[in-house]
């Protein structure tokens, strides 16, 4: 039961979002949308985390986890469930979104904690001595990851040449300023996420999404996500 919609009955789920992002200052919805998809995604992929980790306590009458969000003043904000009443459906009931001070008035002393994600934080910063090897095939190849390319150059005969050139320039970028590389949690493992201008110097059009290799001495860059999907994704660490 590792989705958060399995797990509970949200109600008025959008209202409890809302009351979320108001306590939680930040930066939830894309610039055309007031849908708060990149909260929504956070918590239910927060959620996936916590229950594999055995951070989603369930008690006799409440359940409980943390969401990994501060308030204002840098509280931790947790997850507060009651037991669903409706026999038959998700076991429990989303109440709200709560500090440490409202639960310590309901009685409840012990808390759980945040998701982990990395063990060695090295993980998290490029290292620009270490080669880039893109995966051709799938970024040009795959009918998914193609169509995020810009059309001119998805369509241009000069394509890998761009490409080269643009990750070329992203590693001066990341000798420059190693933060320039975001990273990213998919399928239990660290990612970073590196910018390629394909278009205009300065300007990303896209992120490379990198691994290294078992023995360390490569990153692999298999696919590339839209500015959407990186921002989407990294948001879950940071």
């Amino acid at each position: 039961m590792n989705k958060l919609f399995d797990f509970t009955y949200c109600g008025d789920y959008n209202r409890q979002i809302r009351h979320l992002a108001r306590i939680v200052p930040e930066r939830w919805s894309y610039s055309d949308t007031e849908d708060y998809g990149i909260l929504k995604g956070y918590l239910e992929n927060t959620f996936k985390r916590l229950y594999e980790e055995g951070k989603v306590w369930e008690k006799e009458t409440y359940a409980i986890f943390n969401t990994g969000l501060f308030n204002h003043y840098y509280q931790p904000i947790y997850a507060y469930f009651i037991p669903n009443l409706v026999p038959d459906r998700q076991p429990w009931f989303l109440d709200g979104f709560y500090t440490e001070y409202y639960l310590l008035k309901q009685g409840i002393t012990v808390l759980p904690e945040k998701a982990s994600y990395v063990d060695d934080p090295s993980d998290l910063v490029f290292d620009t001595k270490i080669p880039v090897v893109p995966q051709y095939e799938h970024i040009f190849g795959d009918e998914e990851n193609a169509a995020r390319l810009p059309r001119e150059v998805r369509d241009s005969s000069m394509r890998l040449q761009l490409f080269d050139g643009a990750l070329k320039q992203t590693k001066r970028m990341l000798e420059a300023d190693y933060k320039t590389a975001i990273p990213q949690y998919y399928n239990h493992s660290i990612q970073l996420l590196i910018p390629l201008c394909l278009r205009s110097p300065g300007v990303p059009d896209l992120a490379l999404a990198c691994m290294k290799t078992p023995d360390g001495s490569k990153y692999l860059g298999r696919t590339c996500l839209t500015l959407r999907m990186a921002y989407h994704n990294a948001r879950l660490l940071a």
